[in-house]
């Protein structure tokens, strides 16, 4: 092949067995998925960090089965950054909750020591898992033909305009989502969670379009919703795995939100399984306005 980028890209994709390490994160989803449900200790207690381990390192088996490349293994300085982010705004959300109280968690351990190790395991396993996700949906060829408007004849024409004033509209209303419930009263900021799960991509997506970064709205303009759908598909994918894990655990969480509580699928009330859409958005903005703080080696050129 003439063409070296070419000959990059096409060694790039080439085929690759799927490595052990994911049949290996297969079984340890299994084997921990038969202890809870015996109930026996470690995994009854710890269910969520053990199986969300596994299924992480599942899919980085499976990316490098269709991408030839490991998000974990060679790009780890990225991967243990999302780790980190994920552990950041997980936190930020649970600050969140304090005020709201939309869910609580049920039989966490005594010792602090014990609590707070299993919160940062578990919440580091959150972003990898929405966005490897989404990445293997990519790889997939899901929505890839999910396009709109006319037929550009250059790659960096615009299928849409959105006009300046839009983005700053749409900023100046995720600051406001993201900061009235913390505002108002606990009695009226329970009713206002749909805000957090929204706000931060207004907000933030913005921002990443004004900074040149990977953006949902550049995507819209280049006339492509491939991402969007590919996100809304993975957070609902791992929604159902969050809920479905989440039910039989001996420590898990439960919610308390104040209406339309049935019918319930788990723990989550029916509606509530949209909140995921919104969130796996959230998880791809958030981790993109991050990554702007990060030294240059520790970015992510995997999951965009």
């Amino acid at each position: 092949m003439d063409n070296p980028a070419l000959a990059s890209a096409a060694l790039s994709k080439r085929a690759v067995s799927f490595p052990w390490y994911g049949y290996a994160g297969l079984a340890a989803m299994l084997v921990s998925q038969c202890f809870m449900l015996a109930k026996i200790d470690p995994f009854y207690n710890w269910f969520t960090p053990f199986q969300w381990t596994g299924y992480i390192f599942f899919l980085d088996a499976l990316l490098v089965r269709l991408r030839g490349v490991s998000f974990i293994f060679e790009h780890t300085r990225a991967f243990f950054a999302m780790l980190l982010v994920s552990d950041i705004f997980w936190f930020m959300f649970e600050g969140y909750n304090l005020h709201l109280r939309n869910w609580e968690y049920v039989n966490l351990p005594e010792n602090m020591v014990k609590r707070a190790f299993g919160f940062i395991w578990a919440f580091a396993t959150v972003y990898p898992g929405v966005l490897m996700t989404s990445a293997a949906l990519d790889e997939l060829g899901a929505f890839r033909n999910a396009t709109f408007g006319r037929q550009r004849e250059h790659r960096n024409e615009k299928a849409l305009a959105i006009p300046h004033w839009i983005h700053k509209v749409l900023i100046i209303v995720g600051l406001v989502f993201c900061v009235v419930p913390l505002l108002v009263s606990a009695k009226i900021a329970k009713y206002l969670f749909v805000f957090v799960w929204v706000g931060f991509f207004f907000l933030l997506d913005s921002l990443n379009y004004r900074k040149q970064r990977a953006s949902l709205l550049a995507a819209l303009e280049q006339g492509s919703v491939q991402k969007l759908l590919s996100l809304f598909a993975a957070g609902l994918i791992c929604g159902v795995l969050w809920e479905f894990w989440n039910y039989w655990a001996g420590t898990k969480w439960v919610y308390n939100v104040p209406y339309f509580n049935k019918p319930k699928i788990f723990e989550m009330p029916f509606y509530g399984y949209l909140g995921f859409l919104a969130f796996a958005v959230e998880c791809y903005v958030m981790w993109h306005f991050a990554q702007r703080f990060l030294p240059e080696k520790w970015r992510d050129k995997f999951t965009k």
